[in-house]
């Protein structure tokens, strides 16, 4: 009792802060310590406290180095004890025939191939017919076996074939044809025309107005190229607001039209009289459209009536510049048979090997102006064309030709 008596004689103000702190002291007393709340908070949870899981920076990094076979193998070591008893096998061999003086078999083989077995070659006339001798044998078909002959009419192609054999240096070239092109395209002359002549003397009366299959088989090819050819397929016309043009002011598509006029003039007046060809593919489609009705059936009525010589050198213009149209103007201009005009009218041949170049390659030429040449693509192709369709020229034209 008498802490109450004390605090009752306090003042008024003395009396609050005592009280204010006994209260403080005995809301101390009554809260546990701070250690004991922080093990009560981690209490509440259920689980241990887990760290953040960083994801790992990911990188390519090198790549790993390829493995390395070990020679210790017994697979491998067996094959090369194989490989080096069979070499010293070979190495015996062949000492013990260079002792007796005795070349081997590989030897024989390899200076076969890398000599040619002929000195020099000529050109001579026989029995009415130019034929090409390395030294005192004749030239003979690769197939049949028989000798390769040509017309007197044609002193040029004979010539340029001696020349094309006399450029060989061993006789493995002679059996590569890209070597040999000329005697290709002769020979396949020479097959055209025996096999007319076989149709014609086993024709019966059934097979009376058939033609010959290896002429029909050419025919049926060089008319596909007439719905896709090259001269008739122009550019889109060039957009006004684009740059589209060369530096005389033409644009990709004038160009192949002045082209296709001239070669299509020629031919509706000298070859197929009245006959218009429609460009094949339209401005909005890709899809290559057809002649009108009868100028397949002229294009190929003309196509069957060639000499074989004539025939064979339209097959190679036509495969060469991918254009039946130019290639029908380069044999009609040159022939001397009866599909030339220019003998006909007594003109001079204004459509040479260029010119038909130029014609077929208009869209290339553009392009290597405006992009640049491909080394040893655009200019081998640019030379080989022009070795075709002069070897093309070679073949049909001759002296009858006035």
């Amino acid at each position: 009792m008498k802490p109450i008596a004390r605090i009752a004689n306090l003042p008024l103000s003395g009396a609050l802060q005592h009280r204010s702190r006994s209260s403080a002291a005995a809301a101390a007393a009554l809260l546990p310590p701070p250690a004991c709340l922080l093990q009560q908070r981690g209490a509440i949870h259920s689980g241990a406290p887990k760290r953040a899981n960083v994801v790992p920076v990911y990188g390519t990094g090198p790549p790993p180095e390829p493995p390395v076979p070990s020679s210790s193998q017994p697979v491998d070591s067996r094959i090369a004890e194989r490989r080096k008893k069979a070499d010293m096998l070979k190495r015996a061999q062949e000492l013990r025939a260079a002792s007796q003086g005795k070349p081997s078999a590989k030897d024989k083989k390899a200076g076969a191939l890398k000599k040619r077995f002929w000195k020099d070659v000529h050109v001579k006339e026989v029995d009415g017919a130019y034929e090409i001798h390395l030294d005192t044998r004749a030239l003979r078909h690769p197939t049949t076996k028989a000798k390769v002959r040509l017309p007197l009419s044609k002193p040029n192609l004979a010539h340029a074939l001696a020349v094309e054999w006399d450029m060989l240096v061993s006789a493995q070239q002679a059996t590569r044809q890209h070597l040999i092109p000329l005697t290709s395209l002769v020979c396949r002359a020479i097959d055209i025309a025996e096999d007319d002549a076989a149709h014609h003397h086993s024709a019966t009366s059934d097979a009376a107005g058939q033609f010959a299959p290896v002429r029909t088989g050419i025919a049926t090819i060089l008319l596909r190229y007439l719905d896709t050819d090259s001269l008739l397929c122009w550019s889109p016309p060039p957009d006004p607001l684009s740059h589209g043009r060369n530096a005389d002011g033409a644009s990709l598509r004038e160009l192949q039209e002045r082209a296709a006029a001239r070669v299509v003039g020629f031919l509706s007046a000298h070859v197929w009289p009245g006959v218009e060809f429609e460009p094949v593919l339209d401005e909005d489609s890709i899809m290559p459209r057809q002649q009108k009705p009868g100028v397949r059936e002229v294009v190929q009525g003309w196509i069957m009536g060639l000499e074989p010589w004539e025939l064979a050198g339209l097959e190679r213009a036509v495969l060469a510049g991918k254009s039946l149209l130019s290639a029908s103007r380069l044999v009609a201009e040159w022939s001397e048979g009866a599909a030339g005009v220019a003998s006909l009218e007594g003109r001079q041949a204004g459509y040479g090997v260029e010119e038909a170049a130029k014609a077929t390659s208009i869209e290339v030429d553009w392009q290597i102006g405006n992009w640049g040449e491909v080394e040893d693509t655009h200019d081998v192709e640019k030379v080989d064309l022009r070795r075709q369709l002069g070897s093309v020229i070679l073949l049909v034209s001759g002296s009858s030709r006035k």
